[in-house]
């Protein structure tokens, strides 16, 4: 019988246990913090001690949910890095003493990793999922990546961001428009209302299959400060524009690296990873490049785009098939070498 994994996320704001018998998702269970909104972004301390809160219950759901017992775990898999620090040290020590309490394995997965191997997540034996080689765009608040996947763990980065992710410079835009928090899916609402043509903001030309975005921030802070100026109502006027527009050029920046990468590599098939890829837009555009260029195209289910343990889990199943184990003695780390 395949093994069952009990895997914990704890990278940002999100507390998340699931369970998974194999590649077969059982339970996937999510504590989200509101408590951030009022200070529009994550407050590292606050969300280390939602965490502390939320680890108990959440397990507890997650093994309810699976029907199983703590006793039947064969191992748990854990989110190693990269994330805050102070959040990851939660589910880290929680995975380590759970799993000394049953004489279990661990095993420790990489964020990054987890989110592209979502898509190996199994419902039922009609799954589709991705053969090798594939490439993935992972797009998120913090990481921007054009991947190219040999095999689970075998991933070449072949474009990268320069400086800020896609994700921070929609949140950006979102801060600057005060929009709330998160500010991404304000902007995917109201860009549905809006006009993309309305104004145009230019991306930068970054050679290869990198991207910035640092100078778009940028340029859309100054070209508010200049409107709002002449009209203190500009923003409330052309909300829904503004969205559809800055939104249109981001992602119109991604799927063109996406689309150069596909036709240097000669890669037939193509996925995407990674907060950022709930975006409405970027869904649409990705398979709509598919049909354009004929290609197989793999898009994650709403619940497996944002920070969910069974992303970890599943890529927690593959590596305890190759008895890669982590040592009890491993520390969490926020950064990548």
């Amino acid at each position: 019988m395949s093994p069952l994994i009990l895997s914990i996320e704890s990278s940002c704001d999100d507390t998340s246990a699931a369970v998974l018998r194999g590649d077969r998702i059982l339970s996937n269970v999510i504590a989200s913090q509101k408590v951030h909104e009022q200070y529009g972004g994550v407050v590292p301390e606050l969300a280390s001690r939602a965490h502390q809160q939320n680890i108990v219950p959440v397990v507890d759901a997650a093994l309810h949910g699976a029907g199983v017992d703590r006793r039947e775990v064969d191992a748990v898999a854990f989110t190693r890095g990269p994330g805050l620090l102070g959040s990851l040290m939660v589910g880290v020590s929680f995975a380590k003493g759970f799993a000394q309490s049953l004489g279990v394995p661990l095993v420790e997965v990489n964020h990054l990793q987890a989110h592209v191997l979502s898509h190996f997540i199994k419902e039922s034996d009609e799954s589709a999922v991705p053969q090798f080689p594939f490439i993935c765009l992972l797009v998120s608040g913090g990481h921007t990546q054009i991947l190219l996947l040999r095999s689970h763990f075998d991933m070449e980065v072949l474009g990268q961001t320069i400086d800020d992710a896609a994700g921070e410079a929609i949140d950006k835009a979102a801060k600057i428009m005060d929009l709330g928090y998160p500010g991404g899916p304000v902007i995917d609402r109201l860009a549905k209302e809006g006009n993309a043509d309305a104004f145009h903001f230019a991306t930068p030309n970054i050679p290869g299959l990198d991207y910035s975005f640092s100078g778009l921030k940028t340029s859309f802070l100054y070209f508010l400060r200049d409107r709002l100026a002449e009209d203190p109502d500009f923003i409330e006027k052309n909300k829904a524009d503004l969205c559809a527009s800055i939104q249109r050029c981001i992602v119109g920046f991604l799927v063109k690296k996406l689309e150069r990468a596909v036709k240097e590599t000669g890669v037939r098939q193509v996925a995407i990873a990674g907060g950022v890829s709930a975006n409405s837009l970027l869904r649409g555009e990705v398979e709509r490049l598919g049909r354009r260029r004929h290609l197989q195209v793999f898009i994650p289910k709403m619940q497996f785009c944002t920070d969910n343990a069974a992303m970890v889990g599943i890529a927690g199943y593959f590596k305890f098939l190759q008895g890669d184990f982590a040592d009890i003695s491993l520390p969490p780390y926020a950064r990548e070498n």
